[in-house]
């Protein structure tokens, strides 16, 4: 009996002495890739990076310069016409911008009350508005122009890039800008509104960069990884980094960091850099100080020694909690046993369970 428990404990620790080797050799380091001869763009040497390619889900802002609709146009409702009357009641002048109410009226004041204009020319709502003004003044001249178009309205402001690739101009349709250079989505917005307008110029800028990101990979001993995505501005470093994660975890490895950059010339060969970070933290070295790129993932490494302990706690924990079930069953079965022994003793003994 003895030597049997001694034979199974002997298999038991050897067991575990190899589940301690394979923890320690399965945990990862950086991939065995030799690291790019090619210069990269470091602290003190940073590049400016390509021009901005826009992809949902960016935000674009555009500023309408000129915006003149192709003639004969007839005014609609939440367009605005610039009035100008002459003469008028003392105290109440005609000059300025009126707004077109969405009944389709244009509302002059209270002395003069509103006139349909909706559906008309320029000419024609100048004739109209002369014609109502005549009623209350003998001899009004009217001058009326075009203010402000309501599709200038539904130009101006921010566009968001749908999922589609496009976006979306109100009753202008939509235009698809995905892929596409500043300048490039620029010229395909002034061609798809020169269906509508008369030589339209528009400024485009990126009023929220959405769509372009790093990741932050921190290794969690065991027990998966942290995952965190931070938008580019153009200017972020390893260290820059790292200070968004408000620094290395307890269980990081400081000497197992790297940088790993998309291949898209050979999505097969990896990019690997690797970071001395104690050299970028401690002797403010920035030799691997890398400037981080759209896509760029910085994959720090957990210590193996606490992945090692972690490792073993997973092995243990299910072996542990049948052991515990196993001793409390024995237990059990013991105390029962020993009640019955005890009970049959007395029995013997001449005692009984009742008097």
């Amino acid at each position: 009996m003895k030597h049997e428990r001694r034979h199974g404990s002997a298999v038991l620790v050897r067991y575990l002495l190899g589940m301690v080797c394979a923890a320690s050799v399965g945990c990862p380091t950086a991939p065995s890739v030799k690291p790019q001869e090619a210069p990269i763009p470091r602290e003190l040497r940073m590049t400016t990076l390509p021009p901005y390619v826009i992809e949902p889900p960016d935000i674009l802002l555009i500023r309408a310069t000129n915006i003149v609709p192709k003639p004969p146009y007839r005014v609609q409702p939440l367009d605005a016409l610039f009035i100008q009357a002459e003469p008028t009641l003392p105290d109440q002048p005609i000059r300025g911008a009126f707004g077109i109410e969405p009944d389709g009226k244009v509302n002059l004041g209270i002395a003069y009350g509103t006139v349909r204009v909706a559906g008309m020319t320029i000419e024609e709502a100048q004739a109209a508005i002369q014609d109502h003004l005549s009623k209350i003044i003998k001899g009004t001249k009217v001058q009326v122009s075009l203010a402000q178009s309501r599709g200038m309205q539904q130009i101006q402001g921010e566009h968001l890039v749908m999922m589609d690739g496009t976006i979306r101009l109100g009753t202008f349709g939509s235009v698809y800008v995905t892929g596409m250079t500043l300048d490039q989505a620029r010229q395909a917005i002034e061609t798809h509104l020169s269906q509508f307008l008369q030589s339209p110029e528009i400024s485009l800028d990126v009023y929220a960069y959405n769509s372009k990101y790093y990741y932050v990979i921190m290794d969690r001993a065991g027990y998966g990884q942290t995952v965190v995505r931070l938008p580019i501005t153009g200017k972020d470093t390893v260290l820059d980094a790292i200070s968004w994660m408000f620094g290395t975890m307890y269980m990081s490895s400081n000497k197992h960091v790297w940088l790993a950059r998309p291949n898209g010339d050979n999505p097969n060969h990896m990019q690997i850099f690797p970071v001395n970070w104690p050299a970028i933290a401690m002797g403010g070295s920035p030799a691997t100080n890398y400037q981080l790129l759209p896509g760029d993932r910085l994959y720090v490494q957990s210590n193996p020694l606490v992945k090692t302990q972690n490792r073993l706690i997973q092995f243990l924990m299910p072996i542990e909690t049948i052991l515990g079930f196993t001793l409390l069953g024995n237990a059990t079965v013991s105390g029962i046993e020993g009640t019955v022994l005890e009970f049959q003793g007395k029995s013997g003994g001449g005692l009984g369970l009742v008097r």
